[in-house]
C-alpha cells in the first residue's frame, strides 16, 4: 500500500503537458480532444519546440496506478443499490453515475455508508428532502 501512495504521490506532482489540439484557440466549435496532427506541413507535427507536444508513451503512469482516484481507491460506477454488494472497502470506492436521480442516489448513499464504502461524488440530500416542507409552511402562513 505504502508503494502505491508513493507512486499516486510522484504521479501528481509529475508536469505533464495540456496536450491541446491544434488550432483549439481559433475556432470555437472545436472541442478540447486530442487529435494527432497530419498535415505536411504542421509544425506540431514535425515537433517544432514553440508548438506543443505530442502524446508519447512516456508520459503515461505507472501500470500499478492506472486509473485510480488521487486519494488510493480504484473507482467503480454504480448505478442501483443492487451492485454495491461484493465491493471491497479497504481498495474501492463509488462513483454514482451522473444519470441516477436524487431518490436512488441517496439509497446508494446510505447503503455505501452503512458497508464502509467511500462515495467520490456524494451530495448532501438532506438540503433537497426540506425544500418541499418549506414551501408548505408559507403557504399555510399566508391563509
Amino acid at each position: 500500500m505504502d508503494e502505491t501512495r508513493r507512486l499516486i504521490r510522484v504521479r501528481t506532482r509529475h508536469n505533464k503537458p495540456a496536450f491541446k489540439r491544434r488550432g483549439l484557440h481559433r475556432k470555437a466549435k472545436l472541442e478540447d480532444v486530442w487529435r494527432r496532427p497530419r498535415g505536411l506541413h504542421n509544425k506540431q507535427r514535425r515537433q517544432f519546440r514553440a508548438k506543443g507536444v505530442l502524446p508519447r508513451p512516456g508520459y503515461g503512469s505507472p501500470a500499478a496506478i492506472r486509473g485510480m482516484h488521487p486519494s488510493g481507491y480504484e473507482e467503480v460506477r454504480v448505478f442501483t443499490p443492487a451492485e454495491l454488494a461484493g465491493l471491497n472497502p479497504e481498495s474501492q470506492a463509488v462513483r454514482i453515475g451522473g444519470s441516477v436521480g436524487n431518490k436512488k442516489r441517496g439509497e446508494i448513499q446510505t447503503r455505501a455508508l452503512e458497508l464502509g464504502l467511500k462515495v467520490l461524488n456524494a451530495k448532501d440530500l438532506t438540503r433537497a428532502a426540506k425544500v418541499p416542507a418549506e414551501s408548505e409552511e408559507e403557504v399555510n402562513e399566508d391563509e
